[in-house]
């Protein structure tokens, strides 16, 4: 992995794996909807409301696995100082903040017919509205570190996407800790609790998701690099010319 922290490796890398994870999870995704929107049954007590299921999930799992992605980055930014890891953070958290908004409103529009209200003040949910919160103050504060380059007061963003992991395991654990109208987990290590016609469809949208995800990460990792390496070289120009003002004085 050392080997890809060099930009013009990654660069190589990405190149390619970036349309092949756009193009794979968007085949996926379609395919995963269209079999669960249109093809699956309904269910027998939540009747045609458990369709949502097939775009909540996953992006309730995209919305804690995005922070995850910072975490990880974070930790070895702050650690081993891979001068991709930065980027990579940056890059995995809008598309994180946006599937955890997804997440929200999705379980809002579940939430009205099954439990007669858009809104309740329960662990998972007010957790994952914390995780929300969480992407906008990141992104605020990396943006504010941005104006200094890559290295400017990264550390201080790195040790905020660290601290924010700890919400995650709250939001896992939550309908576990505390009373909870949410439902329990109902996919646990090498267990399931729903039918297989829900299940199936439900895991191919999770997979298209994820690789929608991934590449959604990989085009804004190039993009960010790029952008970088672009304000380095108006730098380097702009230093030279002003040597040779300096010459001709």
């Amino acid at each position: 992995m050392h080997g890809f922290a060099n930009p013009a490796r990654f660069l190589r890398f990405a190149r390619w794996l970036t349309p092949l994870l756009l193009v794979s999870g968007l085949l996926l995704t379609g395919a995963a909807l269209t079999w669960g929107l249109w093809f699956a049954p309904a269910d027998r007590l939540m009747g045609d409301t458990v369709r949502i299921l097939y775009i909540h999930v996953p992006s309730a799992w995209l919305g804690m696995g995005g922070w995850t992605t910072i975490a990880i980055a974070s930790l070895v930014e702050l650690v081993w100082r891979h001068p991709l890891a930065t980027i990579a953070a940056r890059a995995a958290a809008v598309p994180g903040m946006v599937f955890t908004a997804i997440c929200l409103a999705t379980g809002s529009i579940w939430g009205r017919p099954t439990w007669g209200t858009w809104w309740v003040w329960d662990g998972r949910l007010t957790s994952m509205l914390v995780l929300l919160f969480l992407y906008f103050a990141y992104l605020a504060l990396a943006g504010a570190a941005q104006k200094d380059g890559i290295g400017g007061g990264s550390r201080v963003v790195a040790i905020f996407g660290l601290v924010g992991a700890i919400n995650v395991p709250i939001i896992n654990r939550s309908v576990v800790w505390w009373n909870s109208l949410h439902q329990p987990a109902s996919i646990t290590m090498g267990k399931s609790a729903i039918d297989p016609a829900f299940l199936w469809p439900l895991l191919i949208a999770t997979l298209g998701f994820s690789l929608l995800f991934g590449g959604v990460v990989l085009a804004r990792m190039r993009a960010i690099l790029a952008n970088f390496q672009a304000e380095a070289r108006l730098r380097r120009r702009a230093m030279a010319s002003e040597a040779l003002q300096g010459i001709s004085a």
